[in-house]
């Protein structure tokens, strides 16, 4: 038997071999499944602390509204609730601004108080865009404003910090205002 015709045998023996078909596959498709994979972990994560941050401006809002008269101990017990709401998530890049907001005869809405953690309280006396539904004349809204900066697990897929905020305006339920005190 020559040489060349040992290789042919051989090239076609190799040609028919179907044997390792599957691990190549597997090692050509595991980088996308593992992509695919951290991915959905990472959107979900992300999801899930999107939601946190919704649930903690109304929570703040609502907290804020059931008062008549709040004291700096008073807010500061409110803004800490942010905090355990936000868990497990960590709180280094929770920023949040609860503020009132008086609407004048016009419908224009300005800020009477306003208290914050983490983050820079509205100015007293500037104007507020309040939505037009909730716009009613010669009345008063609380403000809860929640800003954070979320960090994927992995960084994998998503990478760098990503911006979560919302904000909720709620009616004070006691009394027509609400009264800042500092004690």
């Amino acid at each position: 038997m020559s040489l060349s015709a040992g290789i042919v045998r051989c090239a076609e023996r190799l040609r028919r071999d179907r044997r390792g078909v599957s691990a190549v596959e597997f090692a050509i498709l595991l980088p996308v499944m593992v992509t695919l994979f951290l991915g959905s972990v990472e959107a979900t994560q992300g999801i899930a602390a999107n939601r946190k941050i919704e649930l903690t401006a109304h929570t703040l809002a609502d907290l804020a509204t059931q008062y008549t008269d709040i004291t700096d101990l008073d807010m500061a017990n409110i803004l800490a609730a942010g905090s355990a709401i936000l868990a497990p998530y960590p709180t280094g890049g929770l920023q949040e601004v609860v503020s009132e907001i008086a609407i004048n005869d016009q419908g224009v809405g300005t800020v009477v108080w306003s208290s914050t953690l983490g983050g820079a309280a509205l100015t007293v006396g500037t104007t507020v865009s309040v939505p037009s539904a909730l716009a009613v004349p010669n009345s008063y809204l609380v403000l809860a404003q929640v800003k954070y900066s979320y960090n994927p697990t992995y960084g994998y897929v998503m990478t760098g910090a990503i911006t979560l905020s919302d904000q909720s305006f709620m009616r004070p339920r006691e009394s027509a205002s609400i009264a800042r005190t500092a004690l």
